[in-house]
């Protein structure tokens, strides 16, 4: 998923949000993992309201997301689990992200998902939750409170997987571009401290520009024809998003150069075009940050109100989509701008949460 960018400030949004209700707070209604913390006793979990507190809800995979965790919570109200779930959007903006949480914790809500826009500005209000008794749960972007329960994936992982079978395909050696996102955003550097500490270990591979961008096709497309430009000699690019994949390979159709291994996510754009590429001899290795993180989240709420001892943080395995299995995630019908992937079976959510 791309990056989170936040902005503004709203000094009074707490004490108004508190007065006004939720739909001063931009709340979708209906469409902690308050860590094993002692502070938070597990409660039957029956008829329990939920809120997702999320930063925006703007892009495709965001609301990929909500799609996703609408229906598992159809699915606990149908067993008595959930009475009721609401979105509350901050639209980029911290400050209001932090005043919803603390609506929330007047309104007595059970449970709180968090998707956080600051890794330590929503510590306060997370930790209040958790002192009243709130599950709380973060998933995909995470706050550092230790007071939470998490769920994410390894971003170090995500690059060193991609680093790895980009030096095996190219034999380990080679002149390679690398795509990242924006310099000091934590996803891009955790992922790429995870592809650099492979592609030290192949002297012959050489790194001849490392590219920031923003996660978007139109700035990826200029940033990559920049440096494609300055060297257009490349055996292989390594890209850690998938817009960014999509605008390399773009450039490279474009101009009808050589198709070299280009690493990328579930972006669809980027699927669609490899797999017509397929026949041509383009080759990849593409991951994802599964939309299925929040079910995974909402499912360790559930399980953390029923006493079972979830794990403080749920580390989700990073999916592997291949030149054999593309055609399994590729969706030629749907929008470039879509995240395309394939549901989790609830017995690997109960493994990961300790049912």
């Amino acid at each position: 998923m791309n990056a989170r960018s936040v902005r503004g400030a709203v000094a009074v949004a707490a004490s108004l949000c508190a007065l006004a209700g939720v739909a001063a707070c931009n709340v979708q209604s209906d469409s902690d993992t308050a860590a094993a913390d002692a502070s938070a006793s597990p409660a039957t979990a029956k008829n329990l309201r939920v809120g997702w507190s999320t930063i925006y809800l703007t892009p495709s995979w965001m609301q990929q997301t909500l799609k996703m965790l609408q229906t598992d919570v159809d699915k606990l109200k149908s067993a008595g689990k959930v009475s009721s779930f609401k979105t509350f959007n901050a639209n980029g903006d911290t400050s209001q992200q932090i005043a919803q949480i603390r609506a929330m914790i007047q309104q007595k809500y059970d449970v709180i998902l968090v998707d956080a826009g600051s890794s330590t500005a929503l510590n306060p209000a997370l930790e209040q939750a958790v002192a009243a008794g709130i599950t709380v749960v973060a998933f995909d972007s995470l706050p550092t409170s230790k007071k939470v329960i998490t769920v994410g994936t390894d971003q170090k992982a995500w690059g060193s997987m991609m680093a790895t079978w980009l030096a095996k395909k190219l034999n380990g050696k080679g002149s390679v571009i690398a795509m990242n996102g924006p310099a000091g955003v934590a996803v891009s550097e955790d992922r790429w401290s995870g592809a650099a500490a492979v592609f030290k270990k192949y002297p012959d591979i050489k790194i001849v520009s490392n590219v920031h961008s923003e996660y978007n096709l139109a700035p990826a497309a200029q940033a990559f024809a920049a440096a494609y430009s300055a060297h257009p000699d490349i055996d292989g690019v390594f890209s850690q998003g998938g817009a960014l994949s999509a605008a390399a390979l773009q450039t490279l159709v474009k101009q009808d150069k050589k198709l070299v291994p280009i690493t990328g996510e579930n972006y669809n754009g980027f699927l669609k075009l490899w797999q017509s590429k397929q026949k041509e001899g383009f080759s990849s290795l593409a991951t994802a940050q599964p939309n299925y993180l929040s079910v995974i989240a909402l499912e360790a709420a559930v399980a953390h109100r029923e006493g079972v001892n979830v794990p403080h943080n749920v580390v989700v395995p990073l999916p592997e989509i291949t030149d054999s299995n593309l055609s399994q995630y590729a969706k030629p019908a749907e929008p470039d701008d879509s995240y395309p992937i394939n549901d989790i079976p609830q017995s690997q959510i109960d493994k990961l949460i300790g049912k």
